[in-house]
């Protein structure tokens, strides 16, 4: 059975193990801290041992103060974050780092869409073996239109994660962010051999799943058919997280074949 996690901070452990979660998924930025010092880490991973529940994901992987796309690609500085935070994931028991990162990744205006694509793929390439070093799966994570201006689709994410061909970048599919690019459920099972994660949330004002009563089916469906064995996190907004989670991961539950 698909674990089902949730995207939020660790202090919310107890009360999403007994809402039925399966783990919890963290923020690279404020949890693993890369641009500060091992002090700052360190009681954050006390925390961790002392929780209800594991951190195996973790996102929003770089600030938009390191762009990696543009005139100014700061790639030395982000190699650098990358293995602060990957080792730091490897401590924590967090395979999985999210690249969605909108504000890092987008494109300047007038900047060749072509040279942005080769900038990010050359970072990739030099993330892989790091991340590797360190245990951890990079997954890319395409963000609908309104959100950024580059990856926005399953088959542009794979595009990257295949030019980049290391098995340690991979695809995720954010069941939210096709909704909202009217993405069909095919474009999984088109990809799905190079996702590694997943996330969801309904389709209209980004509510757990469940308020607004979304069909995720289709999408489950073709999960299913392209053989998809890991985790799901969801990713939303909550107005009081404490009640309505249970009845989230009771909603998914109930969709998921």
């Amino acid at each position: 059975m698909m674990n089902i996690g949730i995207c939020t901070s660790l202090s919310n452990a107890a009360a999403l193990k007994q809402a039925g979660a399966d783990y919890i998924e963290e923020n690279v930025q404020t949890f693993l801290v890369p641009l500060e010092p091992e002090e700052a880490f360190a009681p954050r991973l006390d925390a961790l041992r002392a929780a209800a529940l594991p951190v195996t994901a973790a996102n929003c992987f770089l600030p938009g103060s390191l762009p990696c796309v543009g005139p100014g690609p700061r790639q030395g500085d982000i190699l650098r974050y990358a293995d602060t935070a990957f080792r730091r994931a490897c401590a924590a028991g967090i395979t999985r780092i999210v690249f969605g990162s909108g504000g890092s990744r987008k494109i300047p205006d007038g900047f060749p869409r072509d040279m942005a694509r080769g900038q990010l793929v050359a970072l990739l390439k030099a993330l892989g073996p790091i991340a590797a070093a360190h245990g951890v799966i990079i997954v890319i994570e395409p963000l609908n239109s309104a959100e950024c201006n580059f990856i926005n689709s399953l088959a542009e994410g794979a595009d990257i994660v295949e030019r980049c061909d290391h098995p340690h970048v991979r695809l995720l599919a954010d069941i939210y962010h096709m909704l909202r690019d009217n993405q069909p459920p095919d474009d999984i099972a088109r990809y799905g051999h190079l996702l590694a994660h997943t996330h969801i949330a309904e389709k209209a004002q980004r509510t757990p799943p469940g308020v607004a009563g979304d069909d995720f089916r289709p999408y489950f469906n073709a999960l299913k058919q392209a053989g998809y064995t890991g985790d799901m996190s969801i990713e939303c907004g909550w107005s009081n997280l404490a009640a309505q989670a249970a009845d989230a991961v009771k909603f998914l539950r109930q969709q998921i074949p």
